[in-house]
Formats: C-alpha cells, structure tokens, sequence
C-alpha cells in the first residue's frame, strides 16, 4: 500500500540524516541529477522510491520499470528538485534501489535456470523488518512469494512435530483448532513421513532435504494416491542445483538463497551540469 511505502521511506531517511544533513550549510538552489545502473541485471525499488517526490522537494521521473532488465550505463530515472533534498536523499535513493535490485536479479537467474517448469519459492529468511521489501523485490524477480508469516499457512516443521506422537496427531489437532481455511503444510524428511502426511490431506508437503530417488518416489505415490497434494522441494537449494528439480515432477522449490545470498546491484547518482 502507498502508505507503507512512504512510511518506508520515511524511516530509512531519518535514518540516515539524523539531526540534518550537515550539507545543508553549503549548498542551495536547485539541481538535477540522474542514475544509471553500473551492472546489468534486473531493475526493482521503484514502487517505493517513486513516492521520494511526496516527502522530498524532488521530481523524479523513471525511464526504466521494475522487472525491467538494465544494461551497464543505462540510465534509470532523471531527477530535479532542491540541491539540499537531492543531497540528503542520494543514500536512501540508491541503498533501496541496489538492494532491491540485487534480489530481483538473483530471483531472475532462479526462473531462467528452470524455465518456467515448476514454481520458485522465496522464504521467511529475511532480514528482520524487511520482510515485505525482500519478499517484494524477489517477486518482480518473477519468484512466487512463499508465505509472509506464520498467521499465513501452519507449516508443521520438525520442531512442531516433535512435539506429538506422529503426524496424524498434529495434523488431527492442527484441524481441529485451526480456521477452514487455513491450509496446512508438513515438512518431511522421509519417503514415509511424506506418505503419512498425504494420507492425512494436507494441503503441501515439503520434501526437506531428500534425495532425487526420494522425491520421485513422494511424486509416484502422490499423482497415484493424493492427486490434491502440492509438493515442495526444499534444503540448501542454490543456483547450481535448482536446475535439476524442474525434472522431478514437483510443483515448486523454496530457497532461502534467492534474498539472503543476493547482493547490491551497483548504481550511482551523477549531477547535470
């Protein structure tokens, strides 16, 4: 929402000017500026730092979109406002942009190496407070956001499990005092966890660090038994393995790596003369 992003920005610039940019004593008038990208790869940030004009003195004015990918020297908005605004909101312009950026093109390289044949997932390793910004820039990427908390769907991890007899106990329980329409997903380690847990009509499993022999087994007995069931694959899934599931005959992977391993894209600010 529009609000939440101005809220956003807000934030970040109080963090960053503190008491007030000490440039203010040197400088006046009005300027103009523009960035342009030093790397390529996927543009994103710019829903959030379109809304710079509503709290800053500064027209922005973006000739790329987000998803948009970028080549190096490519320019991707033009600027113009007052030299003190431009100024104090340089870092904050670019930190969001770049960190943005630097997920979504690291979400793209996800997509591309699976074509299009199962879903890719995000996760909730997200830098704390970050979660929507992360998760937001992972799906102009072209990734599928997993839930955004725990109010979203009960995952029933090994720490959950551990807590009861079986799977069907904490399936059993989970329906009995979860709203209907609250969907359920089991993490299993094991051909037969993921067995017991169709068996109780959960809605995903999640096949956590299984083997290919073992997830083509899950997927043998799902399309014969539990047609309903949605399969994820997960654990330490990177881009030099991702590639391989899109064979498997599940429907999606979750990757942690696809935000917590991704890195600034590199952009600068420049001023016209």
């Amino acid at each position: 929402m529009k609000f939440k992003k101005i809220e956003f920005l807000k934030e970040a610039l109080r963090e960053d000017i503190g008491r007030g940019d000490l440039a203010r004593f040197i400088v006046n008038g009005e300027s103009e500026a523009y960035i342009r990208a030093k790397q390529d790869g996927v543009l994103a940030g710019v829903e959030y730092v379109k809304y710079i004009n509503e709290i800053a003195n500064i027209d922005i004015k973006f000739l790329k979109n987000d998803s948009d990918e970028v080549k190096v020297g490519d320019v991707i908005c033009e600027l113009k406002g007052d030299s003190k605004d431009l100024l104090s909101c340089e870092r904050t312009i670019l930190d969001i942009l770049q960190h943005a950026s630097g997920i979504a093109t690291n979400a793209r390289k996800f997509v591309n190496l699976t074509d299009n044949k199962i879903k890719i997932l995000d996760t909730r390793k997200t830098r704390p407070l970050l979660r929507e910004f992360e998760k937001y820039a992972a799906k102009v990427g072209g990734v599928t956001n997993h839930r955004l908390g725990l109010d979203d769907c009960l995952m029933l991890k090994d720490t959950h499990l551990a807590l009861f007899g079986s799977i069907s106990e904490a399936v059993k329980i989970a329906r009995e005092n979860i709203p209907f329409t609250t969907k359920i997903e089991v993490e299993c380690e094991t051909y037969n966890m993921a067995v017991e847990a169709m068996n109780n009509n959960v809605e995903i499993i999640m096949c956590d660090n299984m083997s290919d022999i073992e997830i083509k087994k899950v997927v043998e007995y799902r399309d014969n038994h539990a047609t309903q069931t949605l399969i994820e694959a997960s654990g330490n899934i990177t881009l030099d393995t991702v590639a391989k599931y899109a064979e498997l005959g599940i429907d999606a992977v979750s990757s942690g790596s696809i935000i917590h391993q991704a890195t600034f894209l590199d952009f600068s600010m420049k001023m016209r003369s």
